[in-house]
């Protein structure tokens, strides 16, 4: 069953964000992200089910509001996060009301998931680079004929016993840790969610969709429900996907809307678009 770690997040009011926004110097005006982004929304404050949904396009505030929240429940960060000069003097003003966060809360980026891919392509080559050095290595010492002639040589004689009584393969499976498995960006992208994501906490995740293929999105739709409803988890998904907005009971926020509003899944434009195109190529599926 879901917990609910964080209820509610109450943004300032616009009056806030102006008498901030008088204080600072005039040269500042058009700078001053977060500020002056959601009151043009008409959103004042987000209320958490155990699967909350940001949607919205580029550009709607999605990623902003789930940093916002990340900064203020001070979560686990695994890239580094610069939201600007004024991103913790807007956090300061919004109030969230939430119970203990367990310490393994964390949010999740697609930037983390570039960085997983990227560590262990570079933690491969270095394997293979070992490889080859080891291989060398028993090659010297399996025709090392040289005599032995005193203690000091022991540990030579040692690594060329060993040569002489192992193929290749084990004298260097034996010094080299194996390859870390690199599948498909998608499976690996899949295997880091499914790693991080355990049970009873709270996750904040950012567009999950990047590097999978639909096929790949409904098993992480399947697996963020699972985790949900069975295993004590709260999320909060900043997506535009389909397969991940139709998570069952997810609230969904539709950040593309004037005035901000809860909206089901099926009235999205992004899934409307989905399925308006699927519909008239209907005939195209029908033997």
């Amino acid at each position: 069953m879901s917990n609910l770690f964080v209820k509610k997040l109450q943004l300032p009011p616009e009056d806030q964000e102006i008498r901030f926004v008088l204080g600072q110097k005039r040269t500042c005006y058009n700078g001053v992200y977060p500020f002056k982004i959601f009151p043009q929304k008409e959103l004042s404050s987000l209320t958490f089910a155990p699967v909350t949904i940001l949607y919205g396009g580029n550009g709607s505030g999605k990623t902003t509001l789930l940093n916002i929240l990340a900064e203020a429940l001070q979560l686990t960060r695994h890239s580094p996060f610069s939201g600007g000069a004024f991103f913790g003097d807007y956090v300061k003003l919004c109030k969230a009301d939430f119970s203990v966060i367990p310490l393994h809360s964390q949010i999740l980026t697609s930037d983390d998931v570039s960085d997983y891919l990227l560590n262990l392509r570079t933690l491969n080559d270095g394997i293979r680079q070992r490889r080859e050095e080891l291989l060398e290595e028993y090659t010297r010492l399996k025709w090392d004929n040289r005599p032995f002639s005193s203690l000091e040589d022991y540990d030579r004689w040692k690594e060329t016993t060993d040569a002489k009584h192992k193929t290749s393969s084990k004298f260097v499976k034996a010094r080299l840790t194996r390859d870390v498995d690199l599948f498909s960006n998608g499976e690996t992208a899949m295997k880091y969610y499914t790693e991080r994501i355990t049970e009873n906490a709270l996750y904040l995740i950012d567009e999950p969709e990047n590097s999978l293929s639909a096929a790949f999105q409904t098993e992480l739709a399947g697996f963020l429900a699972d985790s949900a409803r069975f295993f004590g988890c709260q999320l909060v998904i900043a997506t535009h996907s389909p397969f991940l907005l139709s998570i069952p009971g997810a609230v969904i926020y539709d950040l593309d809307s004037l005035p901000v509003r809860v909206r089901p899944w099926t009235e999205l434009e992004n899934v409307r678009v989905y399925y308006e195109f699927f519909k008239s190529h209907q005939k195209a599926f029908e033997p």
